[in-house]
């Protein structure tokens, strides 16, 4: 059986708020529920959008490379198969 994935944190939080009803109470659970969120959040491994878009970029000319490479390679096997057929 396949686990359903955790909602999304901001819905959580709507969810908390939508129980909790009253102004007073709500402010407060709300600031209490952010600091345990942004608590969770800091443990993570994550990185910044720009570092993430910068390894694309390297992933993306990495690809870019391993093809060229990869068509030269079907070149020169097709042309030393031309010249072990001429023999």
């Amino acid at each position: 059986m396949a686990l359903k994935p955790p909602p999304p944190p901001w819905e959580v939080l709507q969810q908390v708020g939508d129980l909790v009803g009253a102004a007073p109470l709500r402010g407060e659970v709300d600031k209490s529920v952010r600091s345990l969120a942004q608590a969770a959040l800091s443990r993570l491994d994550l990185v910044s959008r720009e570092e993430f878009d910068a390894q694309a970029e390297v992933l993306r000319r990495t690809r870019a490379r391993v093809d060229e490479l990869e068509t030269q390679l079907e070149e020169m096997t097709a042309a030393l198969d031309a010249l072990a057929g001429d023999s």
